[in-house]
């Protein structure tokens, strides 16, 4: 599995949750910050989204925009017009039935349509992949770019305008698509830029964040990394820091730690085999090692968090 493919995997807690919006002229919706990524496809029609700061983004259809970071914000369909706040009970997960968004109701036909949601991500994990993205991402429907994730959109549009037997299923398997789909396009237009872009396309570092990543238990070395990148000890780590922005180990032990709260909020495995499973031997060089990155030791994060999962 590839290194965005396995920091999403961690990082989500949950599938997408999602519902499809009909605004009537004039209409305007607030959205309050969420804990997750937020998302709108433009399905028919035309919007603007208003973020807490800057200028209004004009959408279009095909449109597809990604929060990153969970960021309020408003749509409407010109940024003149007052929002109101959208509804969303937490336990309305899975939503593909008709939902009327602000406007008029009397029959006339919707001037825009969207599919919004969110991405559930667990924001105490939030990887340097995640983080080093912009407060939005907006990929326009222009002719030829990102085939892939023309065709997703396609594909979502395609099974709301027909749902039939399944198709909550097929749609939140297409949105989890679609969430990659949009994260390699953002990466590869942005891989000579600051952030992790020039990580993830460089094969060598690429292909090495990736055996860290599936095989937290073995007893990496730099020397034993820089073999798999096919690179001198000196000149990889010299590389590795440089894209990555820590040092190789550094980054190992994080990336352990990460797995360990992971193995510690889902699951009751003792912390013997939770330190193995990241590489230890001794629980006590875990124990310190789990502290210094999360402020706790391991028994007393489990706690903490199992308590929280009870409110």
């Amino acid at each position: 599995m590839d290194v965005l493919s396995q920091v999403l995997a961690a990082m989500r807690t949950g599938r997408p949750r999602y519902r499809r919006i009909e605004c009537h002229l004039p209409w305007g919706q607030l959205y309050p910050p969420s804990p997750g990524a937020g998302f709108h496809v433009v399905l028919q029609g035309s919007c603007h989204l208003m973020p807490t700061a800057g200028d209004a983004i004009a959408l279009g259809v095909g449109d597809v925009v990604l929060l990153p970071h969970g960021r309020g914000h408003a749509m409407a369909d010109d940024p003149g017009t007052p929002p109101v706040e959208v509804e969303c009970p937490p336990d309305d997960e899975f939503q593909l039935r008709r939902t009327t968004g602000p406007g008029r109701t009397d029959g006339t036909p919707p001037s825009t349509v969207l599919l919004s949601g969110t991405y559930p991500i667990d924001q105490r994990q939030c990887h340097p992949v995640v983080n080093d993205l912009p407060e939005i991402i907006h990929l326009p429907a222009h002719l030829g770019q990102h085939p892939p994730l023309r065709t997703a959109i396609g594909q979502i549009s395609e099974e709301i305008r027909h749902p039939s037997i399944g198709s909550d299923g097929v749609l939140s398997a297409l949105l989890e698509t679609l969430l990659l789909y949009i994260l390699r396009a953002w990466y590869q237009d942005h891989g000579t830029g600051p952030g992790w872009g020039p990580a993830l396309n460089d094969p060598a570092i690429s292909t090495v964040l990736c055996r860290i990543h599936h095989n937290p238990e073995r007893q990496w070395t730099v020397e034993g990394l820089g073999a798999e990148a096919g690179l001198s000890r000196a000149a990889f780590a010299r590389r590795f820091t440089a894209l990555v922005g820590q040092p190789p180990l550094t980054y190992l032990t994080w990336s352990r730690m990460g797995v360990a709260a992971q193995m510690l909020r889902n699951s009751d495995a003792p912390l013997g085999t939770v330190a193995q499973r990241v590489g230890y031997t001794s629980e006590f060089a875990f124990s310190n090692a789990f502290k210094r990155t999360h402020g706790a030791a391991p028994g007393a994060y489990r706690r903490r968090n199992r308590s929280l999962q009870l409110r």
